[in-house]
């Protein structure tokens, strides 16, 4: 009777205990579910994943090997800057991440997607700005050489020794802040303008990593950010991003068709082109328009991976989006959804999930995005015909315990 009595007092103790986990568990669930208010009033307000229209048919392994390699980002800069007192990412990512190193290799989509629907929870963006805003970019293919003659007369430079990040580009800045600059006798200032720089201010230095042919080339990889480039001596380079000047970026097409040059409905990448290289001059003084300018390292021949984005993991077409980190963090899954999109789905309805990777410097705003489309020609075209209003719904990360089973909850 004894016996029983303490085995029946312990198993009122376990159940009491097993009812408090699952009672606390609930209750963690439920606050990581609650709605969020982000920066200027934008709202992330919790979903089901039913609720997302065209989840269920999307390829989320294709997402997830794009996730997977943000991850590895992830976990090395959650692990370099542990005591460095920078800015870490959320113990949450990192935990997502550490599950989804525990799927197999041979994971299939089905797995992947429980993965996502076990590890996080989708927010819908609630804010009262301008609807979303999605754009394409992509790596362009030019041709050059790393020595100066002949038709390649265009210098792309390397990062200048003197120039100092004043804000974290993974981190947002303001619009207007100036993000770059340099030390001078009279303290920090901002660095030179593109104007300045195309006539001629950083010649000499021995900053030259490529000549290029087209001013108009140079001027859309900066956009761009990355190139791949086929030199006149029969071998191809990579060029990738490495800091800018820091002055604001400002659309030249916005600017034209304010001048009334282009009709807001006739601009793209294609038009903006064309219209620049009519007249050399007059597109040098447009281009001028923009102060912003990029300087860019080389980064092999390019032929393994995509071109590196801002989170420093290489780029997945059609999986990778640049958004603004004054917003969503980068390696953050964002479920992304437009109508007329027939360049890229036949039935004109886009509903993907991509991975915030990457940012830009005209990337602003809860529900501003750039899709990145891959590699050469076709992926330019995708990209210069992608201006479409979007919705995001981010998937934010659960707070699970380590030693949950990433490929899905068991029953």
């Amino acid at each position: 009777m004894q016996t029983r009595s303490r085995v029946q007092s312990l198993t009122c103790v376990l159940a009491g205990l097993w009812l408090c986990l699952w009672t606390c568990a609930g209750a963690a669930a439920e606050a990581q579910r609650n709605e969020r208010v982000m920066r200027g009033g934008t709202k992330l307000t919790p979903m089901g994943f039913p609720e997302l229209e065209g989840w269920s048919a999307d390829d989320h392994l294709a997402a997830f090997k794009a996730f997977l390699i943000s991850c590895d980002r992830v976990l090395y800069l959650a692990k370099e800057r542990a005591n460095t007192g920078k800015a870490l990412p959320s113990a949450a990512l990192v935990q997502a991440c550490q599950n989804a190193k525990k799927l197999p290799a041979n994971a299939d989509r089905d797995a992947a997607r429980a993965f996502f629907e076990t590890n996080f929870t989708p927010f819908a963006v609630v804010h009262k700005g301008r609807r979303g805003l999605l754009t394409g970019y992509y790596e362009p293919v030019l041709e050059g050489s790393r020595k100066q003659h002949d038709r390649f007369q265009v210098p792309i430079y390397k990062r200048p020794p003197e120039l100092i990040t004043l804000v974290d580009e993974t981190k947002g800045a303001k619009a207007g802040t100036v993000t770059h600059g340099h030390r001078t006798e009279r303290g920090v200032e901002p660095y030179y303008t593109r104007e300045q720089i195309d006539q001629g201010v950083l010649k000499g230095r021995n900053l030259e990593i490529v000549y290029l042919a087209d001013p108009v080339d140079a001027f859309f990889m900066q956009i761009q950010g990355s190139a791949r480039i086929q030199l006149d001596d029969g071998t191809m380079m990579r060029v990738g991003y490495d800091g800018k000047n820091g002055h604001q970026y400002a659309s030249i097409g916005r600017r034209l068709v304010e001048l009334g040059k282009i009709a807001a409905e006739q601009v793209s990448l294609t038009s903006l082109r064309a219209w620049l290289s009519a007249d050399r001059e007059r597109g040098r003084q447009a281009m001028w328009h923009n102060p912003s300018y990029i300087f860019f390292r080389e980064m092999g021949d390019g032929s393994d991976t995509g071109p590196l984005g801002a989170l420093g993991a290489p780029l997945s077409a059609g999986r990778s989006i640049a958004v603004d980190p004054a917003y969503h963090p980068l390696g953050t899954p964002i479920f992304v959804t437009a109508e007329g999109m027939t360049h890229v789905e036949k039935s004109g309805s886009f509903a993907r999930l991509m991975i915030a990777q990457d940012v830009g410097s005209a990337i602003k705003g809860p529900e501003r995005g750039d899709l990145y489309f891959g590699t050469g020609e076709d992926a330019g075209k995708l990209a210069g015909s992608t201006r479409h209003k979007g919705h995001f719904a981010v998937l934010v990360p659960n707070s699970v315990p380590a030693s949950a089973d990433a490929s899905g909850p068991k029953p």
